[in-house]
């Protein structure tokens, strides 16, 4: 890749001081409660304060409590329809006893910058929000939208220092020529091993039931030491070229010949 080539930073505000989503710092100022839904994810609000967030390019709190036996399978389902959403089923948990509280707002955390980074990319589409009463501020850590701002611009900083390509992020991801790759660690071979072609880093990081925004520094890594690359697509095939006069009688023709027939 040529220096000409390598995308910006997708960073919407020209300055690192200014906030990534004025809407969500003006509900910050007034205190808002309710959801605001963003091309890539669901922001939770309750008294201006993120409580949850939800993006389908994140694993939820679900994946990240139960993929390496912190909380088993089925004490999550049996929660889960006990509860309006994931947030009050992790506090169900809490309550019973069945996870230490350290561990639960630990994986609360996780998830929701995680998800809050997805949340918070640009956007081809404005924020809706809708007030509602039913976000609050429960036992589980919440986080000022300062916080979460500050977090989500210094991750794409980050993975833009890594390798500056972000194809990788959302492609299908394929193995490249491994006689020129460097030696891996085991948690990168992880997620090397799970690169077929169709899987993408998001794909594999629930799989492996870890963090996205972590799988996506494991995939940079890997792409900027030749491990691995993201699926182009195809190119586009050439226009038709177009149809002439002659080209329309010498069909006519041919049509005339084969009713003859």
């Amino acid at each position: 890749m040529s220096v000409t080539e390598i995308p910006p930073l997708p960073v919407r505000e020209k300055s690192a001081t200014r906030a990534l989503s004025p809407m969500l710092t003006r509900l910050a100022e007034e205190r808002a409660t309710g959801i605001l839904v963003r091309e890539h994810g669901v922001l939770y609000l309750a008294e201006g304060r993120v409580v949850h967030a939800e993006s389908a390019l994140a694993p939820g709190l679900d994946v990240l409590l139960t993929a390496h036996g912190t909380l088993a399978a089925a004490a999550w389902q049996r929660a889960a329809a006990e509860a309006a959403g994931p947030l009050h089923a992790a506090e169900l948990l809490l309550g019973s006893g069945l996870l230490p509280a350290g561990a639960l707002e630990l994986c609360h955390l996780d998830a929701l910058y995680d998800a809050g980074y997805f949340a918070l990319a640009p956007s081809s589409a404005p924020g809706r929000f809708r007030y509602d009463s039913g976000p609050r501020i429960g036992p589980l850590p919440s986080v000022p939208v300062v916080a979460l701002e500050r977090e989500t611009l210094r991750r794409r900083l980050l993975l833009h220092r890594l390798w500056p390509d972000p194809a990788a992020d959302s492609a299908p991801l394929i193995r490249a020529d491994p006689g020129a790759a460097a030696p891996v660690t085991p948690r990168q071979r992880a997620v090397l091993d799970r690169v077929d072609g169709v899987r993408t880093a998001t794909g594999i990081a629930r799989n492996l039931g870890r963090q996205a925004f972590h799988t996506l520094v494991d995939v940079r890594r890997l792409a900027a030491a030749g491990h691995l690359t993201p699926l182009r697509p195809p190119p586009a095939p050439p226009p038709l070229p177009p149809v002439t006069d002659p080209d329309i009688a010498l069909l006519k023709r041919l049509r005339d010949a084969l009713e003859a027939l």
